[in-house]
Parts: structure tokens; C-alpha cells; sequence
């Protein structure tokens, strides 16, 4: 046997950058071959269909007979708790990309990180830190979107749905929300996680030691703190792009399915009309797929993790998506037919 010792790690390093990733990628593809072997049309495995319908229903495809189901508007639980672990990992990355590449000391030029992307670098001194410094300040791009992405539907979930006291959702979708929402931002920064986390906790052992007093105070420029996020690259602005375009769709989507809700007596159900509703019948979980499709774009397709995030995302969606049309094809004679489930012109 031979045993390769590294000597560049710290002992007390709690969890190596690998397994993390490895945790969180298994994490996506466990998530994700349930929907996509439920979804082979020839499969003998109606039962796995069957039980996972009964987990995406929600609302008003769902029986509220059903057992193991909880009231609908509990999803502000999870936004909840995505906004305070979404912010919480964006202010730590933010504090250790400010740490790797103080501007003050090496302005971290255009060319040194050109070289980089397309890896005719010459191999400096500075070099590995220059390349973490990267991917640390490419994490902080994506966990602001993701951060007005779970901000956006927060504030949706208390103002935009009135979510009706028979609305019910099962209780693994629940659980799955939860999940979603803790791994899918920690995908995000999953290249750096680990040394986010290391970072703090030095700091929080250096506190201890030192004391308040004796802890040297970062003198914080507003346009340090946010000028290395203007100069990633252009793939991450064509990633906020597409991100932007899916955000506003969604908020308007969200905006019409809430109105119906405001509009309508009890229970009665119309069809719904205006933006992206006239392509696709969930045009909601479309505009969700573009978003998350926009983080493909901004890590310009080359992260495994982020790939795995957006394959789950767009599973799970279309799964949920083709049962809904199904149930307002059923519910309405006049439903439009020249309406896809969710992707224009394939689904």
C-alpha cells in the first residue's frame, strides 16, 4: 500500500472539500432517479409512480382525505429557513473571498485570471491562491442570486398566496423542500464550502484566544467588498441575465396564479391566462428551471455539482408539471390544446 500524505492540509480540518462534494452530488442523483425510473413510460414500476404523484401533489391536486399531509402554506417554513441559511453562507463567503484576494495587496488583474480560464497559466507562487480566490468570488455571484431568488419567494409565500386552509401538501414534500433548500445554496459555494467554514472557524478560535480587543479589524471598502464581482467574466453576467429574465417570469406568473385565488369564489377553478401561461401550463416551474439553469451558465457548465442540481430541478419540475396539465386538460373541455406541460415545444 502505498499512503500519499498531503502536506498542505491543515489537521483540523473537519471535512475534506471532497467529500462535501460528494455528499451533495450523491444527494442530487438520489434525488433525482426515483422521478426519472418513475417516469419511463414502459416501467413496471407503477407503484413508484403512484407514490411519488402522491408526494408532488399539492394544493388542489391533492385529496385532502390523505393521510401524512400538512397545510400547504407551511412552505413559508422552508423559505424561511432558506433565507437564513442562504444569507448566512453568502456573508461568510463574502468574508473569506475578501480575505483570499485582498485588492489592496495583488488587484487580481484581468490577465492572471484570463490565463487561468484557459489554463495557459504559467504556474506562479500566487497562483493556487489567485484560482481559490476565483472560485470563492464566483460563489459569492451565485449566492446573491440565489439569495433574491429565496427572498423573492418568501415575501410571495406570506403576500402573493393566499393559500387556502384546504390546500394541503404531503409531508415527504415538505421534507424535500427542506432539503432543497439547504443543499441547493451549498451547492452553489460547494467548491469553497469547506475552507468558508475552516475560515470561521478560526476566526471564531482566534476570538477566543485574543479577545475582542486584541482582533485586527478589517478596514472594509464598500467598493473592495463588491469590485472582484465585477470582474469575474462575462458567463456570469450572461448567467445573471438568464437569471433575471426567469426571476421577473416567475414573479409574474406568481402574481396571476395568486390573483386567481383572490378572484374566485371557494373552490371554483378557471383557467389561467396572460405571460408565459400562454406557452406552458406550469410556466412558474419553467421560469424555475431557467433560474437554476442560469447558475449552469454562470459556472459556464464546467461544475459537476451544479449540473446535478439543475438535472434534479428539472425532474422534479417536469414530473409535478405533467401531472397538473393532465388535471386541467380533465378538469377543463376548453382548456387550450396548443399548451405544453412546461418546456415549450418538447413537454
Amino acid at each position: 500500500m502505498v499512503y500519499h500524505h498531503n502536506h498542505h492540509h491543515h489537521h483540523h480540518q473537519p471535512m475534506d472539500e471532497g467529500l462535501l462534494l460528494q455528499m451533495l452530488r450523491l444527494a442530487w442523483l438520489a434525488a433525482t432517479l426515483p422521478i426519472i425510473i418513475a417516469s419511463i413510460p414502459t416501467s413496471n414500476l407503477t407503484w413508484l409512480r403512484r407514490t411519488l404523484i402522491g408526494f408532488a401533489r399539492r394544493g388542489k391536486i391533492m385529496h385532502s382525505s390523505q393521510k401524512f399531509t400538512i397545510p400547504q402554506r407551511f412552505f413559508l417554513h422552508f423559505y424561511a429557513v432558506a433565507v437564513v441559511w442562504t444569507t448566512l453562507l453568502l456573508v461568510a463567503t463574502w468574508a473569506y473571498a475578501y480575505s483570499m484576494v485582498p485588492l489592496v495587496a495583488e488587484p487580481f488583474s484581468y490577465s492572471t485570471i484570463t490565463s487561468f480560464l484557459t489554463g495557459g497559466s504559467t504556474i506562479r507562487t500566487g497562483s493556487a491562491k489567485l484560482r481559490k480566490g476565483y472560485v470563492a468570488w464566483q460563489s459569492v455571484f451565485m449566492l446573491l442570486l440565489m439569495e433574491l431568488q429565496v427572498l423573492r419567494r418568501l415575501y410571495e409565500s406570506i403576500y402573493v398566496f393566499n393559500y387556502s386552509p384546504s390546500a394541503r401538501m404531503h409531508v415527504f414534500g415538505y421534507l424535500l423542500g427542506y432539503f432543497f433548500y439547504i443543499a441547493a445554496p451549498l451547492s452553489l459555494c460547494g467548491d469553497c464550502a469547506v475552507e468558508v467554514f475552516n475560515y470561521l472557524g478560526n476566526l471564531l478560535t482566534e476570538f477566543i484566544v485574543k479577545g475582542k480587543n486584541q482582533m485586527q479589524v478589517t478596514e472594509l471598502e464598500f467598493w473592495q467588498v463588491v469590485n472582484p464581482l465585477f470582474r469575474l467574466g462575462w458567463k456570469h453576467w450572461i448567467g445573471a441575465a438568464v437569471f433575471i429574465w426567469g426571476w421577473i417570469h416567475q414573479l409574474q406568473c406568481h402574481k396571476i396564479l395568486g390573483s386567481l385565488r383572490h378572484s374566485r369564489q371557494a373552490e371554483e377553478y378557471v383557467i389561467p391566462r396572460g405571460d408565459w401561461f400562454e406557452i406552458v401550463s406550469s410556466p412558474h416551474y419553467l421560469s424555475e428551471i431557467v433560474i437554476y439553469a442560469s447558475f449552469v451558465v454562470a459556472t459556464g457548465g464546467t461544475n459537476l455539482t451544479i449540473w446535478l442540481l439543475f438535472v434534479f430541478v428539472v425532474a422534479n419540475l417536469s414530473f409535478a408539471a405533467v401531472e397538473t396539465h393532465s388535471w386541467y386538460r380533465q378538469k377543463f373541455e376548453d382548456y387550450p390544446s396548443n399548451r405544453f406541460a412546461i418546456i415549450p415545444f418538447i413537454l
